[in-house]
C-alpha cells in the first residue's frame, strides 16, 4: 500500500502516454501492442514525476471492448506494456460505452475515486492529465486539478482546464513545481 495521502498524476492512455491514431479528426486507440508507440519524453516524464513523489496511475476509457472492436486481452496487452515500460504504479480501465451508464467511464470520476481509495491519494494535491474534455471533467469531478493536452482534435477544447499543454513531457516541470510548493 502507498504512503498515506500521497499525490498522484492520473494519466489518460491514448494521446497522453502513447500515440493515438487520429481518424476524422478524432483520436482512436492503437489496434494492438505492436502498433502502440509511447510518445516522446513520456518515459522520462513518468520517472521524474515518481521521483518527485507522485504516484503515476493510468486511467483509461476503452469503449472498443464494449463495442466489440477490441478484446479485453488486446487492451490488457497494451496496458501491461505501458505499465512495464513506464513503471506505472497502477492501471484502471473502464471497458464500457456511454450507453452502459457506468460510474467508471470518464467524464464520471469513478476510476480516479477507486484509485484514491486503493492508494490513499490526496486528490486535492493530484492532477488528471488528458487529451479530451471528458478527462478534464473527470479530474475536476474527483477534486483534482486538470491538465488538457492539446492535439487539435475536431472537438471543442475544454474552457475550464487548470492547465493546457502540448505533451506530458512539457507539463511535467510545472507539475513538480506545484508539488514542491505544497505544505
Amino acid at each position: 500500500m502507498a504512503d498515506q495521502h500521497r499525490p498522484a498524476v492520473f494519466l489518460d492512455r491514448d494521446g497522453v502516454l502513447n500515440e493515438a491514431p487520429v481518424r476524422d479528426g478524432m483520436p482512436t486507440s492503437p489496434p494492438s501492442r505492436a502498433a502502440m508507440r509511447v510518445l516522446p519524453g513520456v518515459k522520462e516524464a513518468c520517472a521524474q514525476l515518481r521521483q518527485a513523489g507522485f504516484l503515476t496511475i493510468m486511467v483509461t476509457n476503452q469503449p472498443d471492448i464494449s463495442r466489440g472492436k477490441a478484446t479485453v486481452a488486446s487492451v490488457e496487452e497494451i496496458n501491461d506494456a505501458l505499465r512495464s515500460e513506464l513503471d506505472l504504479d497502477d492501471v484502471f480501465v473502464c471497458p464500457h460505452d456511454d450507453a452502459d451508464r457506468c460510474n467508471c467511464r470518464k467524464p464520471k470520476p469513478g476510476l480516479l475515486l477507486e484509485a484514491a481509495r486503493r492508494w490513499d491519494i490526496d486528490l486535492a494535491a493530484s492532477f488528471m492529465v488528458g487529451d479530451r474534455v471528458r478527462d478534464v471533467d473527470a479530474g475536476q469531478a474527483a477534486g483534482c486539478r486538470a491538465v488538457y493536452v492539446e492535439h487539435g482534435y475536431v472537438e471543442p477544447r475544454p474552457p475550464h482546464a487548470d492547465m493546457v499543454t502540448t505533451s506530458l513531457a512539457a507539463i511535467t516541470p510545472a507539475l513538480i513545481k506545484t508539488l514542491k510548493r505544497q505544505p
